[in-house]
């Protein structure tokens, strides 16, 4: 049975993770979202393992000590966190499942996981994603200059990645993910491993 992939989208804050992410699953249904973990309480409306995986500090404390969890950060005095069991039944499943996560975080999901996919998304430039930060109207000057100092502190790591996708127009960039998405189920090592029974015909022949 073919198995799926940890498809990882990761980049800098203001880049539009969230918007290709949504837009490329509304591209390719089939694909799973990753569900995260959290200590905070939930909100009017959400959904315990919809929405997040909501759990008490304990439990989540407990979650990090048996290794069950690809990464976790604190943020604004809450844990967040991807649980590793849902994305590896995601993928024996033989189910896609993405992650749309920050930069730190992607870095500790290829420590854990480092046969996923990793794609980095890139502003057609820094003077697009200052716009970009700025034309939403809820930061300061001081913050997005912090802001800007960190995305490029995020984009020198661009190595660790294996794709770089420019998200200059969104459907564009779904597809350039899309693209990607085909090409690594058609890598040598992964379609030598799902066929594995008839490796002994294909060496005959």
């Amino acid at each position: 049975m073919r198995e799926g992939l940890l498809i990882v989208l990761s980049g800098p804050s203001g880049v539009g993770k969230g918007t290709v992410c949504k837009a490329l699953r509304r591209m390719m249904p089939e694909l799973v979202y990753s569900v995260s973990a959290t200590t905070r309480a939930p909100r009017a409306g959400e959904a315990d393992g919809v929405d997040y995986y909501f759990k008490t500090r304990e439990q989540f404390q407990e979650m990090i000590d048996r290794g069950l969890l690809l990464e976790y950060a604190e943020y604004v005095g809450n844990l967040y966190g991807t649980p590793r069991e849902p994305v590896e039944r995601t993928i024996a499943e033989g189910k896609d499942i993405i992650l749309e996560i920050d930069v730190k975080g992607a870095l500790q999901v290829k420590r854990n996981y480092p046969q996923g996919v990793f794609i980095f998304l890139l502003p057609p430039s820094l003077d697009e994603l200052r716009q970009r930060i700025s034309g939403r109207g809820t930061e300061t000057p001081s913050v997005i200059d912090t802001r800007m100092s960190e995305a490029s502190r995020e984009i020198s790591m661009i190595s660790e990645y294996d794709y770089a996708v420019v998200n200059d127009e969104i459907e564009a960039a779904c597809r350039r993910i899309q693209s990607i998405i085909i090409a690594e189920h058609c890598r040598r090592d992964r379609v030598v491993r799902e066929y594995a029974g008839l490796m002994p015909l294909i060496q005959k022949a």
